[in-house]
């Protein structure tokens, strides 16, 4: 630029006033990213083996954004929470994960992309010598493969049917579909089982039966 201008200069010279002066752009380093486990991931072969956990966004009609906190058993399909609201950080994220571990029995492994929320100070301290954290490759959602078929329905059948117009409207449908999906829709790679049927057969009742639940012949 300087030599368009019709300056000349010792390059040597411009170079150490360059320095000095600290001219150089500096080059954003990307986001540091929690590592967690990174060994090979095995097929689930029991209940609370491996947990999937995912973001899912969508809007109310008045173009307010909210979130979704997807979380999912692997072996058996379960829907275990679907939590509505319009902030989702890593220290609701702990205190969802506590309420279930309360309810069951904590995963020996979880499984979530690098999200912010999810790579929190909060998660990270939360998960230390309690259960494996691993998270997917960036850009790799395939690695979790569970929760973003589970994602993918959700949005299909539930989001993109309703336009909800208040957040209570969004909580009462999408905890409707997440009942429903659990207790009265058979899945092909359970043996045409619902995933509560499944979880039962194998040895575990995981949920206690929720208001409206049919429930071996009984309408609870």
């Amino acid at each position: 630029m300087l030599a368009r201008e019709g300056q000349r200069l010792n390059h040597k010279k411009l170079y150490r006033i360059y320095r000095e002066e600290r001219l150089m752009v500096r080059r954003r380093r990307g986001r540091k990213r929690a590592l967690g486990t990174r060994a090979p991931m095995v097929l689930p072969t029991g209940i609370n083996q491996r947990w999937s956990l995912d973001f899912v966004s969508d809007t109310l009609s008045d173009g307010r954004r909210f979130r979704i906190l997807c979380i999912v058993d692997d072996y058996s399909r379960e829907c275990l929470a679907a939590v509505v609201d319009t902030s989702l950080g890593g220290v609701r994220l702990v205190r969802e994960l506590e309420r279930l571990s309360m309810e069951r029995a904590l995963p020996d492994t979880i499984v979530s992309d690098n999200g912010t929320e999810l790579t929190s100070g909060a998660v990270l301290r939360w998960a230390t010598q309690r259960v494996a954290w691993h998270y997917i490759e960036p850009g790799k959602p395939v690695q979790n493969a569970f929760i973003e078929s589970f994602n993918s329905k959700l949005r299909d059948e539930c989001l993109n049917e309703y336009v909800f117009t208040t957040l209570a409207e969004a909580r009462a449908v999408i905890e409707a579909w997440r009942q429903d999906y659990n207790h009265l829709r058979p899945h092909s790679s359970l043996g045409a089982l619902t995933p509560v049927e499944f979880a039962a057969l194998n040895g575990q009742k995981t949920q206690p039966p929720q208001e409206g639940e049919i429930t071996g012949g009984l309408y609870l």
